[in-house]
């Protein structure tokens, strides 16, 4: 196969394979285009060619065993992330095993990467103070200072996902009776999510100080066009660190967009809703998702131990007679 081979190999997995027959959504197209730019630059560097001269030969297991190496150690990216490129390089080589018949054993060994455990934390999610002062941290008398505030607001009460708000546009949101904004999420589910009226406020308050057609973001940048997620991060990043002067507790966290999404889920399950509400209103397939919620929250916990009783017997260890359970019970 020559170079242009690969290259057109690539052209066509997204096009035809990904757009044409599967039908990915925008986010699974952006998410495995991202995969293959990070791996063909590291590629030329590694290999001292252009990507466009890469050959597939070029991309074995081997190769990629080091591109997710560097992911680790070179981009610091964490397993979980590491394991989603992972997944789109998959996903391009079982379309290789299909396309190029003659490469089926390279294909082969490349699914064969395992993805990499690795251990799960509790959520880190922001308190209803730690909320309230980043949400105040933004400068009212700049319209960026607006934009910021209206967009932090509505993160931290729909829980949005962050390409979720940068797709927003100004026709999603109705701030009348019923106030409510819609969204289209992961799998192509659309669903709404209802407002509070102060947040209602703030949103209309921002709308009808910057006019423009339906079609228009709701939250645009500085030239008008769409946010990316990296410019949402970043103006998380900043509030966060002016917020932190007001509300030390910040400084103990690492707060994205991500982190938003989370307070609203625990200010939900505070409140008692109940865990397949939230999975509805966060756009979860199941309430498993929704379950890491509960291992976060404390205050729960201690709610349930607050209402068990001692029985007043003293614990007591299991001890099998058999001695092939013995054996066991001893590992």
């Amino acid at each position: 196969m020559n170079c242009s081979r690969l290259a057109s190999l690539i052209q066509r997995y997204f096009t035809d394979r990904l757009l044409t027959q599967v039908g990915a959504s925008p986010h699974t197209v952006a998410a495995y285009r991202d995969a293959f730019r990070m791996l063909l630059k590291f590629a030329a560097t590694a290999l001292g060619r252009q990507p466009s001269e890469l050959r597939l030969e070029d991309l074995d297991a081997a190769f990629l065993g080091r591109f997710l190496d560097h992911l680790e150690s070179g981009r610091t990216n964490s397993v979980r992330t590491r394991n989603h490129r992972l997944a789109a390089l998959r996903a391009f080589f079982r379309y290789v095993a299909l396309a190029e018949p003659a490469f089926m054993l390279q294909a082969q060994r490349i699914l064969a990467i395992p993805s990499k455990r690795y251990e799960k934390r509790p959520v880190e999610f922001l308190t209803e103070e730690e909320s309230a002062a980043l949400i105040a941290a933004p400068d009212p008398n700049t319209w960026i200072g607006r934009r910021d505030r209206a967009l932090l607001l509505l993160a931290v009460q729909t829980g949005l996902r962050n390409s979720e708000i940068t797709a927003l546009k100004r026709k999603d949101v109705h701030t009348g009776t019923g106030a409510h904004v819609r969204c289209l999420g992961k799998g192509r589910k659309q669903r709404c999510t209802p407002l509070r009226q102060d947040v209602a406020a703030v949103l209309q308050q921002w709308l009808s100080q910057r006019p423009g057609a339906e079609d228009d973001p709701l939250f645009p940048g500085s030239r008008g066009g769409t946010l990316s997620a990296d410019a949402v991060q970043r103006l998380v990043s900043r509030h966060v660190q002016a917020a932190r002067r007001g509300c030390p507790s910040l400084a103990a966290k690492r707060v994205t967009p991500h982190t938003l999404r989370h307070a609203a889920a625990m200010a939900l399950l505070r409140c008692g809703v109940d865990l397949s509400v939230i999975a509805l209103w966060l756009g979860h397939e199941s309430t498993e998702t929704t379950q890491i919620y509960l291992h976060a929250d404390m205050q729960l916990k201690e709610r349930a131990l607050a209402h068990s009783t001692p029985s007043g017997l003293a614990p007591d260890r299991f001890r099998p007679e058999d001695p092939l359970l013995a054996f066991l019970e001893s590992l």
